[in-house]
Order: C-alpha cells, then structure tokens, then sequence
C-alpha cells in the first residue's frame, strides 16, 4: 500500500474564490491558446456571441426566436469554458496551498559571510553568490543551499521536510549537505553557498507547485497532438456538413452547427488536461520530494527496472542478533551467559540486539551492574576483530570474528570444535553474519547477526512485479550473503561486491534493452549512476553531487520512497489514459444526440438514430451541450485526486479501463443527456423555442 499523507480537505472556500477569479483570468485569448481543444470552444462562444447581438450579420437566415437559442448557446459554451479553467485553477489552487507554508520559511534573513582576511560582514541571503562562505550559529536560519567545510552541528530540518528531529551536519560525508531556510539547533557551522538566489531547493520547489515553471511532459505533448488532430477531424466535418444543409434547404442555425463541434470535440479531456499534469506534480511534492520537472514524474509511470541500495532502503542498516548455535558439548544457556556478559559495555546496535535477546531467553541478569562496573571494557577494533570483557577473578569472555576467535582459541591450546565450521557456514550461508563467542579462549558457539529485511518489502516487491517492475539489489555483500538476503526481500536480481561502476553498467544494460530505469542514492559515488538512470531520486541528507544529478530529491531521505513516487507515477499516467477513454467514449454517444436531432426534419429516416427519444432537436442539442459542460466540473476530484489504482499487469490494466471508463464513459452521457432532455422539454416550450 502506499504510504498515506494527512488528510485535507479538497477545496476551501478561499481557494474556491481564487480558482473562480483564476478562472476568469483565463479567458485571455493568449492564454486559452496553449490549450487548442478549449480555444476552439472560445472561438465558439465569440461567434455564436456575436449572432446573439446581430443574427444576420453572417449573411445567414435568423429565425424570430433564433437571438434567444443563440443566447443559451453561448451562455452554455461560456460555462464550459469557465468551467475548463476552472478546473486548472483548482489544482493550482491547491498547490498554492503548500506555496504560502513553504513561503513562510523564506523569511529576509541576515547572513555573516566570512572574507579572506578573516573579517566578518553582514549581507542578505538575497545577495549570496556561489562559493561564498557563511558562519551560522545556534539559533539562526542557513541563509541559502550550501555545503559544510568546518564545524559540526545539529539541524532543524522540519520547515521543508516536517520532521521534528533534528539532524546532524558535518564536514565531509554524506550529511554534509544543508537546505536554505532551515535552522541550526546547536554549536556552529561553516557552509560554502552552492546555489544562486532564487536557485535553492526550496525556491524550486516553490516554482514547480506553483506551475510557474511547468512545461509540458513528452506524453502530454504527444496527447495533445491526438486532440488537436481530432478537433481538426471533427471541424472539418461540420464544416462539410453546412453545404449539406444548405443542398437539402434545411434551415439549421449557425450556433448548431458550433454546438455539435463543441460536442464533438474533446472537450472534456482537453478541460481537464492540465489539471491532471499540475495534480501530478502536487502529489509528488505532497511526499515532500522535489521533481526537477514534470518529465521525470512522468518517466516514474514507465518504469520497468528499480535499482535499490540494501543497507537502508532493503534492510534497516544495523544487523541484529537472531539466534544462538551452542558447539558440541555446551550448553545453550552457557553460551548465552558468555554472549551477553561479552557485550555488556558494547553500545554498537549489534551488541544492543544480543543483550536483547539474551534477556527474552531468560538469561540471569541479577549481577549486571557489579560486573560492569569492575570488569575491564575490551572495545572493538578493526585490530583485534572482537570485543568483551575481562573480569576480576580473570575470567575473559570474547565476541569476534570467526578467525580472530579461532586463532586465539588454537594459541591457547583448545582444539576447535568439529561443527564449529558448520555452524559459521549456515549462518553465512543464511546471509547472517556470524559472531563466534569464547570464554577463557574456549569456543562455545556462534551468534547469529542476521540483516533485518524490512516488514511489508516483499509485498511491496511483489506488488511491483505485478506492474511488469523488475527489481535488483546492489549490495556490497558476498554473493552468498546478497543471494540469501535477494531471496528473504523478494527482489528479482541483485548485485553483489557492487562497486559505482557496476551500478552504472547494470542501468545501461537495462536501458539498452529499452526499459526506464530508476534508482536512489546519497553519496557522491552515487552521482554518476543518479544522472544516467532515467528516473534518479537523491536524498535530500546527501551530497550536492548527488543532488544534482538525481531529477528528483527526497527531502525526507527515505530511500524506499523511490516506490511510492513509481505508484504516483503510474496514477498520473493511468488518470490521463482514463479520462481520454472517458472522454472520446462520450462524443460517440454525444453523437447519437445531435446528429439525429439536426437532420431528422429534412431527413426523418434519421429518427431510427433518435435512440434517447429526445423530445425535440432544440431540445437535444442543448441536453447535449449543456452535459458537456457539467461533466467537466464533475470530473475535477477524479483529475486531480486521480483514480484508484491497483498493481497489475498492462493489458489487465487497459482492459479495466476500457470497462470502466470506456463503456462508463459511452452509457454516462445516454443516461445525462436523458435525463437533462427531461427537464427542458417542458421549459423550452414555454420561452418560445
């Protein structure tokens, strides 16, 4: 499932205001042009508006009740264009919504930039260049992106990504990292400026929800090319129709004829498109992860190949004591007594997890103060390879690697155990990592440190399988530890001993094949592989090089969020394949209304089409053009929310569509137009028409 994100309310009644204003704005010719479906309809209006005013003026016969048909015609056609943007002004609506909070944290913030002399002078982060250095203390606000060169400090990040913990900074590393507006919580930093004013994540981020710097995804461009192609189809068939008419001496207004290519035309895909493609983007900044572009969200729908890091984002990083193998000879609840006592003072999470389990298999603990507080700590180090304690009577317990307690155990005099390799080798096997524990340099057996896969993955990764989504692990793990962990996670490949290299070669291989291919990373020899991949996603704890070769960056840093932004994805691309079927669906059953309704007085054999039993043409073609206008409007929860989407493979997902929104989108305007019909024929008759 994907992760869920607080609820809010769909609209408010300040957004309702802007969008209806935003709405208005619109109208503007100029701007009613980058959308050529909806542009035709405004042409519509204007001359169907003009032969309200003066219905002769196109040298046309004008019928006495013709000025007040023509009226209802354009007052029809005006909603159904207040309507369309109404619809964009609502996904931008709500993606202004999450501007006004981000615009809060971009308060005029003072910044002390340090000068090669070592003097300080004061500027504003408006006036901040790249490469300058800046000194931040405790309390104040980092004035713009920037690096850290000296200093270490912890760092109030919930302004952009809403997490309350603070997060520590330092030189070097893959936290070196630090996001204007956000603030330092303790002790100092120096950070290097990397960005330009104007040019930060936060003022990206801004700019993309606002749509400012929105353009038009490859898939969009190529959709829009259908619906012009289909607009210009349409319109020359009316076109062809007026002679027609004419040859017939059938007298049928102008304002019809603009009516049925309203109709015909797709209208409703073309209100909503641009709605779609803003909501996109919002629920992508929703997961607080800044798309470098509305194509990159768009290439997350076609993925075919998600390349994904183990530690961190397949298991939890820290590896966990998970069972105790006694050798020969000992007792269980020896070795566990020797394994615990061996990691006492151990405050590593691995030494934590076997005191953990140590305490659920009911070890004695009722002397562990006194023996900590007079035994000598022995640490680990990359040196000796094991760590414990040595206690006062003398007795020494030992933790370690299976070599390094094996070689101590063989000096001492003790022969090994016979199944002592057996055991090593089913826990390696197992993809654990074994720790062998001795007391007094006698062996008593191996713990377990297994690599926690992390709950729901394999789930996850089957869900992804339904998509057609393969899966690989880069690891750089032995193959046998990579197998065994491959197979507990569910993934379909992975690489093992994986080096920066090795990633970048998978991903061209993938994508020679013609896949799309997405992966996470964070450290700076992450970058190359983030820039090649199709879809990179860098976390936001992580380097600049990393940053800005990704297209999309997790301010969270939550690396398996590469899988919920796939989904997001593919609900952008399944809502804009929906709502075309739907919409194309409905002109073929606009087209029973209409036709029929114009020609059935010159040509009553037409009647048989009448398959509604429409009360009357006029009747008929207002049902029709007024349905096409309220079912922009009904939409908009659908175009911006998206539809319900659920993993499956391609054809299974087509096929539901055309079920769905397909034959829904054929029967929908038989069912509307009808029931519309029903309440004109009595009105119309009594205004004269």
């Amino acid at each position: 499932m994907m992760e869920t994100t607080p609820k809010k309310s769909f609209i408010t009644m300040d957004m309702m205001k802007g969008s209806i204003l935003g709405a208005a704005k619109k109208l503007n010719p100029l701007y009613m042009m980058k959308n050529p479906v909806m542009f035709v309809v405004e042409i519509g209006f204007l001359l169907v508006l003009l032969l309200t005013v003066s219905p002769t003026i196109l040298g046309t016969e004008a019928g006495p009740h013709d000025r007040l048909y023509n009226a209802i015609v354009a007052a029809i056609l005006f909603v159904t264009i207040l309507f369309s943007n109404f619809a964009e002004s609502i996904a931008e609506g709500r993606g202004k919504a999450q501007v006004q909070t981000l615009k809060k944290t971009k308060t005029v913030t003072q910044a002390r930039v340090l000068l090669a002399d070592g003097s300080e002078v004061m500027k504003e982060a408006h006036e901040l260049t790249k490469g300058e250095i800046v000194l931040v203390y405790a309390g104040e606000v980092i004035p713009n992106d920037g690096e850290v060169v000296d200093g270490i400090a912890t760092v109030d990040e919930s302004a952009i990504t809403g997490e309350s913990a603070p997060v520590v900074k330092e030189r070097g590393g893959d936290f070196s990292s630090v996001t204007g507006g956000t603030t330092v919580t303790s002790d100092w930093l120096k950070i290097k400026i990397t960005s330009l004013p104007g040019e930060s994540f936060l003022d990206k981020m801004i700019s993309l929800i606002e749509g400012a710097s929105r353009k038009k995804t490859p898939n969009e461009i190529a959709l829009n090319t259908l619906l012009v192609s289909l607009t210009i189809v349409f319109v020359l068939v009316v076109v062809t129709l007026y002679p027609m008419t004419v040859f017939l001496k059938v007298h049928i207004p102008i304002a019809t004829f603009i009516a049925l290519t309203v109709c015909l035309i797709p209208t409703t895909i073309g209100g909503l498109l641009s709605a779609i493609g803003i909501a996109g983007m919002g629920r992508v900044t929703q997961f607080n992860v800044i798309a470098m572009s509305g194509r990159a969200v768009e290439a997350c729908g076609d993925v075919d190949t998600l390349i994904l890091d183990k530690t961190g984002t397949i298991t939890y990083g820290n590896r966990m004591a998970s069972e105790f193998f006694p050798v020969q000879h000992v007792h269980q609840k020896e070795l566990i007594r020797a394994a615990w006592l061996s990691s006492l003072t151990d405050d590593t999470p691995e030494g934590k997890s076997i005191l953990s389990l140590a305490q659920k298999l009911s070890v004695d603990a009722s002397d562990k103060e006194t023996i900590i507080q007079s035994s000598e700590h022995i640490p680990f180090t990359a040196q000796t390879r094991m760590s414990g304690l040595t206690m006062p009577d003398g007795t020494t317990v030992r933790k370690g690697a299976y070599d390094t307690i094996k070689n101590e155990s063989l000096k001492a005099g003790y022969p090994l155990p016979e199944d002592l390799e057996k055991l090593v080798h089913q826990v390696s096997s197992a993809g654990g990592t074994p720790l062998v524990v001795a007391k007094n340099s006698r062996i008593l057996g191996v713990i377990y440190l297994k690599d926690v896969v992390k709950s729901g993955l394999k789930e996850r990764f089957e869900q992804l399988r339904a998509m057609g989504i393969k899966t690989i692990m880069c690891t750089g793990d032995n193959p046998l530890t990579a197998a065994a962990i491959a197979k507990e996670a569910g993934v379909d490949g992975f690489i093992a001993e994986s080096k920066p290299e090795d990633k970048i070669q998978v991903i061209k291989e993938e994508q020679a094949l013609g896949k799309i291919v997405a992966m996470t990373g964070d450290g700076t020899n992450d970058a190359p592989a983030l820039a090649q991949a199709n879809v990179g996603l860098a976390m936001n704890s992580g380097t600049n090089a990393a940053k800005e070769a990704a297209n999309m960056v997790d301010l969270d840093s939550n690396p398996t969020k590469i899988i919920e932004i796939v989904e997001i994805g593919k609900k952008l691309l399944m809502t804009r394949g929906a709502l075309t079927t739907f919409s194309i669906s409905n002109d073929v059953a606009k087209y029973f209304a209409i036709i029929p309704a114009m020609l059935m007085a010159a040509i009553p054999e037409m009647d048989v089409l009448n398959i509604m039993n429409l009360a009357s043409p006029t009747s008929a073609i207002l049902a029709a053009l007024l349905f096409n206008a309220v079912i922009i409007p009904l939409l908009i929860p659908v175009a911006i929310k998206g539809v319900n989407y659920e993993p499956m493979s391609a054809s299974k997902l087509l096929n539901k569509n055309l079920l769905i929104y397909g034959l829904g989108g054929m029967i929908t305007p038989f069912i509307g137009i009808k029931l519309i019909d029903m309440i004109l024929s009595p009105i119309l008759p009594m205004i004269g028409l």
